[in-house]
């Protein structure tokens, strides 16, 4: 093939993506509602995590500064190729903008092209929620109908209907050490059909919980469970804890129950059994799903999920997008890759207009 060769638009594959703006995924979500698109996620996700040794897997790249994190986690098997950017900047309430900004792609991996650039900070909620219930359906009780968030910011509404609408869930107890972000949550699941208990204390919030996630943004190894807070047969959801030095788990919880993980060599390093040796026993959410190792064994059990976010479940979530704004018309193609009649002339873009 010479370099002056020329390609037909009918012979050429399209390079245009599709883009799904914050706009245009509010309008996806309120056309589908939250929860179908987190029990879309969720059959996703697993799914996705039954072909685990399919996918090429990696912990995500992480850059730390005194305020903050900001991450690439990409994955691929041998059809797509996806990555996310996000951050996490506890700080960035006080001036008025979100903890956690997110977008992402999710590429053809034959071609390298672009199939879909999308918001992921909605995204993100989603999927995060739905992890979390879908590792719920496996560890804890299947009588458990009492959730204690601890932590009500922007993640609370998600985990609540999650838990909701795929576990049964039937009320929250509710604790924050701001009034302001419960009083949110409060007001935001108003007609959820949920039993909602305000409390002063993340003690007194856990008090008859059958499960309690915590989800706090703070990036300081803190304390927010400790032993004396944790019942027999109870499931703990950590979801906070999700970088070095940032932690929500006494260790010695950790001790006392079974602890799973969704990457083991990226949670030893962000999750709250970064505080424990390294070999410390752990077992991985895809294997419970797949029957290689057991779940939950017994009711007095108590069971937790040491969760720090994954790049699977974001190519599963973007998945799921993509085919959702195909079906409903959503999104808009972009140019985000220059179209040429000859591939070897990117020079001669300059001048094709």
């Amino acid at each position: 093939m010479t370099a002056n060769t020329t390609f037909s638009s009918a012979t050429r594959p399209s390079v245009a993506t599709l883009y799904l703006s914050a706009p245009e995924m509010v309008r996806l979500i309120c056309r589908q509602g939250v929860k179908a698109c987190i029990a879309g996620i969720a059959e996703n996700i697993r799914a996705d995590f039954l072909r685990w040794p399919d996918f090429d897997k990696s912990a995500r790249v992480a850059n730390h500064s005194e305020d903050g994190v900001i991450e690439l986690m990409p994955i691929a098997d041998d059809r797509l190729y996806s990555f996310k950017y996000v951050n996490g900047h506890p700080k960035n309430t006080r001036i008025g903008l979100s903890t956690v900004m997110a977008f992402g792609v999710l590429a053809d991996v034959a071609t390298g092209i672009p199939l879909l650039l999308s918001e992921l900070t909605l995204t993100t909620a989603l999927r995060t929620a739905a992890t979390s219930a879908l590792a719920a359906q496996a560890l804890a009780r299947p009588d458990s109908r009492v959730l204690a968030l601890i932590g009500n910011g922007a993640q609370s509404e998600f985990q609540a209907l999650a838990f909701q609408h795929l576990l049964g869930i039937e009320s929250l107890r509710l604790f924050d050490v701001d009034p302001a972000a419960t009083a949110k949550l409060v007001a935001n699941l108003n007609h959820s059909g949920l039993n909602i208990t305000v409390c002063a204390s993340t003690a007194e919030a856990v008090q008859g919980a059958d499960i309690v996630s915590t989800l706090t943004a703070d990036k300081t190894n803190a304390t927010i469970l400790t032993p004396d807070m944790v019942q027999p047969g109870m499931h703990i959801n950590g979801v906070g804890g999700d970088c070095p030095g940032k932690t929500e788990l006494h260790a010695d919880i950790l001790q006392r129950g079974s602890v799973f993980v969704e990457f083991t060599p990226q949670t030893r390093t962000e999750g709250d059994i970064q505080q424990m040796p390294h070999d410390f026993a752990v077992t991985e959410l895809w294997q419970v799903l797949a029957g290689q190792r057991p779940g939950r064994q017994h009711a007095e059990e108590v069971t937790v999920f040491d969760s720090v976010g994954f790049a699977l479940e974001d190519y599963s979530a973007l998945r799921y997008m993509l085919e959702t704004a195909t079906a409903l018309g959503l999104g808009e193609t972009i140019a985000l890759i220059p179209e040429m009649d000859d591939p070897k002339n990117l020079f001669g873009a300059l001048f094709a207009q």
